[in-house]
């Protein structure tokens, strides 16, 4: 379990990233592919990693040879454990080209940090991750830098710029529903929602890892990245900025959408709150009590006052009390959010 620890100035410095992360991408689609079997199939690893989108089996089945072949020595840093090097990750810059120029730029020091490689290490130092020529590029060497900019724009090329205008359209759309579910609902409503499996207590934010980890976030705030191609949280922690948390952002094509793309409804809205929640929001269209919700909805009385909980306090219900009872109706939001808007 991760475990981000918010102050009250962290909530006042949440931001969404405007785009998505070229670069980012890159190396995460690297590391799908090298977790899928080759038929795409299913995931091979532990089970946080067992639900890529329906889309990323699509696209890892319509490529060309093997994820090492195309990727070269960037198969090297991304690795099939799930390890991911820092330096790949370039918040600031979203455009692939400077990016990448970035990361090749990293200072030796930090790249040594990033790859696993011991401080004093030199030559023959030991290197714990993930081979042999990471260590070059750790030391400076031209050749392995000029080897991971050619392999690393080779593999964007043949791998990920095909599919980029779709991921940039579902990045901006993701971007729209959080900013609406901010604006609607406040940071509750955002951070309740990012993902069906993490869970917001405030002040924090618990989200699914085979390690624990407890991360201040010492009031420089949250950056909010969206990713097309992960499908579990990832946590970039900086000393001197905005820690960054990665996400699958929400894709409603995956759940009932046509042949054209375009989403909506409750298995729209799956991914982002959950079959049975967004099952029970979907319910709402007609108010309900909790009991009655609950016969609707053919679970436990516990269950659907749990549900009604959540959605009330990511803004996506109202709960009034006439008499003994409680009635849940819809808000404003949860009508738009159904209505695929």
């Amino acid at each position: 379990m991760i475990r981000l620890h918010f102050t009250a100035d962290d909530l006042r410095r949440i931001t969404l990233a405007p785009a998505v992360n070229a670069l980012s991408e890159t190396a995460l689609s690297l590391r799908l592919s090298l977790r899928l079997r080759p038929d795409g199939a299913r995931e091979v690893g532990n089970g946080l990693w067992d639900r890529p989108r329906p889309a990323a089996r699509q696209w890892h089945r319509s490529l060309r040879g093997t994820a090492r072949a195309r990727a070269g020595v960037l198969a090297e840093l991304v690795t099939e454990d799930g390890f991911m090097p820092d330096f790949l990750h370039q918040p600031a810059l979203h455009g692939f080209a400077d990016a990448l120029e970035a990361a090749a730029a990293t200072p030796a020091e930090q790249l040594a940090i990033d790859l696993g490689i011991p401080r004093a290490a030199g030559r023959n130092g030991h290197l714990t991750r993930p081979g042999p020529w990471a260590l070059e590029l750790a030391q400076g060497s031209a050749s392995a830098t000029r080897a991971l900019i050619d392999d690393t724009r080779r593999y964007f090329r043949t791998s990920v710029e095909p599919l980029w205008p779709r991921i940039r359209g579902d990045a901006l759309t993701d971007r729209a529903l959080r900013s609406e579910m901010l604006l609607r609902g406040g940071v509750d409503a955002l951070l309740t929602t990012l993902s069906p499996t993490w869970r917001w207590q405030p002040p924090t934010l618990h989200l699914p890892s085979a390690s624990t980890y407890d991360i201040p976030l010492c009031g420089r705030g949250l950056l909010l990245v969206p990713s097309w191609f992960a499908t579990g949280p990832l946590v970039m922690y900086r000393p001197r900025a905005a820690t960054v948390l990665v996400y699958p952002l929400h894709d409603g094509s995956d759940g009932a959408a046509g042949a054209d793309g375009a989403g909506g409804g409750p298995e729209a809205l799956a991914a982002l709150l959950g079959r049975t929640r967004a099952h029970v929001l979907a319910l709402l269209r007609t108010p309900a009590t909790t009991t009655a919700l609950a016969e609707r909805a053919e679970i436990s009385l516990p269950a659907a006052s749990r549900h009604t909980r959540v959605l009330r306090e990511a803004g996506l219900v109202d709960t009034t009390r006439t008499g003994v009872a409680v009635l849940h109706t819809l808000t404003p939001l949860g009508h738009g959010l159904l209505a695929g808007t």
